[in-house]
């Protein structure tokens, strides 16, 4: 696959679902979503796309505070985690036979239970399936807004990560976190061809209550809209953006307290999904009507004519100015405690590369100067047998 745009391909057929979902139910959230998958196949799609949080629902427009009901809190809260997702399970087992049977690649929003021993935190992800079914990997939310974070734990750097496939290089952001302008770039720099963003409505600031829906021409009052062709141009890629959509219909009777009550503010969840191609266009302009499915073509030979004038990797780019550090790996709260003697350094070859330059090394020299480093044990610590 390497770097061909679009793994090689011309064109590409993508899909964009804005659906509601069967409101804290994730079984019936499921079933929906595979036949929406399903649907979007039988129309050639090859990448499909689901909003943010879709199964079983985003959480946060129920509004809770101190204020609240304690036992409606706690309903609520088990809930959640009651129908969240484990990665892997039975549940993405299913999604991935619909995406097999389907012959794309999935990139679903949903609600994660931690699959830790232990612990019932509940992540804001974007599970990525491939077309033969498997999971490909996820990333979990780095910062959930505002009133998420009484729902939602922190997603990590492994989280900043784009997957390599034969229709291209795909990744994807949530909500404001493509507001998130280092976050952002580092999802540039590793090269997208298709720039998932996931959204729970389309909003503005309302007068009675902090958002309220966006009724203006394409939704324009919302940032979103402004941000999604801001990154295609800069990316050079295609922009999926898949919003939510949820109505009183939607809540099965079991919610209906909630959905009448005081703590509840859903009427922004109204959609307004696109796709953009990379000169911040729109290939297909929002949408606002429930359970539509967006169809876009998108060409290879777009990202070429656009990279030839501005490409943000290359001829556009001032790595001697200004460059990005990203951390790598995964933070964990569990670390054996080692002799800090027997630690290895390890160094990204873009670090060795900058290193040898800086003091005019060579890297094999370099790497020789760091394999003895190794073997220095510190004073006062005695060697192993």
């Amino acid at each position: 696959m390497g770097k061909r745009i679009l793994g090689g391909r011309e064109k590409v057929k993508v899909a964009v679902v804005q659906a509601a979902p069967v409101f804290m139910d994730k079984q019936k959230t499921i079933e929906k979503a595979c036949r929406l998958i399903k649907d979007a196949g039988r129309n050639k799609a090859e990448l499909i796309a689901f909003s943010e949080a879709f199964i079983p629902t985003y959480p946060a427009y129920y509004t809770v505070g101190y204020e609240t009901n304690p036992h409606e809190w706690t309903d609520y809260m088990i809930a959640l985690q009651d129908n969240s997702v484990v990665i892997p399970s039975e549940d993405t087992e299913i999604l991935g036979q619909a995406a097999k049977e389907a012959g794309a690649y999935v990139v679903m929003g949903l609600n994660e239970l931690d699959d830790r021993a232990g612990s019932c935190t509940v992540y804001n992800t974007l599970l990525f399936i491939g077309k033969d079914g498997q999971v490909m990997g996820r990333h979990r939310k780095t910062m959930p807004t505002y009133t998420e974070r009484i729902y939602w734990g922190k997603g990590d750097a492994s989280d900043i990560r784009v997957f390599d496939t034969d229709i291209g290089r795909i990744g994807g952001l949530i909500c404001w976190e493509n507001h998130m302008t280092l976050i952002r770039a580092a999802m540039i720099h590793k090269g997208e061809d298709f720039h998932i963003a996931v959204w729970p409505g389309n909003w503005k600031r309302g007068e009675k209550q902090l958002l309220d829906a966006d009724t203006s021409p394409e939704g324009a009052l919302c940032n979103l809209q402004s941000l999604i062709k801001v990154h295609a141009f800069e990316a050079g890629a295609f922009v999926l953006s898949a919003c939510g959509f949820l109505t009183p219909e939607d809540f099965p009777k079991r919610w209906h307290y909630i959905r009448d009550g005081n703590h509840i503010n859903y009427g922004w969840a109204q959609g307004g999904s696109s796709v953009v191609n990379p000169a911040g266009r729109y290939l297909v302009e929002p949408n606002f009507e429930k359970d539509a499915i967006l169809y876009a073509e998108c060409h290879a030979n777009q990202i070429k004519a656009v990279k030839a004038v501005f490409d943000s990797l290359g001829h556009y780019s001032r790595w001697d100015i200004a460059q990005l550090a990203v951390r790598q790996e995964a933070w964990n709260p569990e670390v054996p405690l080692t002799d800090p003697s027997s630690r290895e350094v390890e160094l990204p070859a873009d670090e060795l590369r900058r290193i040898s330059e800086k003091f005019e090394v060579t890297l094999e020299k370099l790497e020789s100067m760091l394999e003895e480093i190794q073997k220095i044990k510190r004073p006062g610590r005695r060697s192993r047998s």
